[in-house]
């Protein structure tokens, strides 16, 4: 149902002549959501597009049935932490989630509780009555989602909120994402850090030059760019035989010996044919020591889809 997903549908967004984002179709259902890309790609514009704070210039965005141009349903439904500082540093952190809620429109009393759980949540009570300004990084990161889920949003979006972050703070934050996510709501979130949000996202959103790239799940959508070769090492004692026992099979494109010694470096299309040829060559008796891939890790993934470094 349209109502508990957010949608894209034709959009694009110029900022006069600069692309932000061009041709968007998505379909996001509720749980956790990685938007992935360096810098510029466009995850920003995707994130304020779907929070009203810009509006497209064509195309049509339903965010759980609630349109951008219905500021203020939007609002009701949606909670936004962005990664830069814009808590005034002269408010204390309880005062900074305590605004927000008083704007929402919640009564005195009622917006005290909510900021006092919003702040015990992401664990900062401690904290709460200290200047913004005498914060760190972390912290700072940390009272800004507090900000953002205190109103109870249906749907958290947030802008690299994972940055700065202690080992033992990212590991709660991550717990509280997943907990979000369990109660049918949507968690939107961009990084550049694929191998953190390989870890906890439902779905990942690959983007760049303003356009996806692909989506789904991570190893899913390595599956689905069928014109891309996958790449193996075999680690054996006798590489050249190995090689040319490889390059007789029609499923393999290319072999070279690894220059380092480490055994064959393999290019096929089709996996399982490729794994069955090595599994003969095993049982012919040549040592297969073991095999290693070496596309499979999501900063891989992410550089072949965008053709390119980041």
């Amino acid at each position: 149902m349209s109502d508990d997903q957010i949608l894209f549908h034709n959009v694009s967004k110029f900022y006069g002549d600069v692309l932000g984002v061009n041709k968007v179709d998505l379909r996001i259902p509720p749980g956790i959501t990685s938007l992935v890309g360096p810098n510029g790609s466009g995850k920003t514009t995707l994130m304020n597009l779907m929070t009203g704070l810009v509006h497209p210039g064509s195309g049509s965005i339903s965010v759980r049935g609630v349109s951008p141009f219905a500021p203020e349903k939007l609002m009701r439904i949606v909670g936004y932490a962005t990664q830069y500082d814009a808590a005034p540093r002269g408010v204390t952190g309880f005062g900074f989630v305590l605004a927000g809620l008083l704007l929402h429109g919640f009564p005195r009393a009622e917006a005290e509780r909510r900021a006092a759980l919003a702040i015990e949540t992401v664990a900062l009570t401690h904290a709460s009555s200290r200047k913004i300004a005498a914060y760190s990084k972390g912290m700072r990161q940390r009272i800004r989602l507090a900000q953002a889920i205190a109103h109870e949003p249906e749907v958290l979006v947030l802008d690299e909120p994972l940055n700065g972050l202690d080992p033992l703070v990212r590991a709660e934050t991550i717990a509280l994402f997943r907990d979000y996510a369990a109660r049918g709501r949507h968690v939107i979130l961009s990084s550049h850090v694929l191998q953190e949000v390989d870890v906890f996202s439902d779905q990942v959103i690959l983007i760049a030059n303003g356009m996806i790239v692909a989506e789904g799940e991570i190893r899913n959508v390595r599956d689905e760019i069928h014109e891309h070769p996958s790449q193996f090492l075999l680690h054996c004692q006798q590489p050249s035989r190995v090689a040319a026992l490889l390059f007789e099979q029609a499923e393999v494109l290319a072999v070279k010996i690894d220059p380092e010694g480490r055994g064959v470096l393999v290019t096929t299309r089709h996996r399982d044919a490729f794994a069955a040829a090595v599994q003969r060559i095993a049982l012919s008796g040549i040592e297969i020591d073991g095999v290693l891939p070496m596309d499979e890790n999501v900063d891989a993934l992410y550089e072949y889809l965008i053709g390119g470094g980041k």
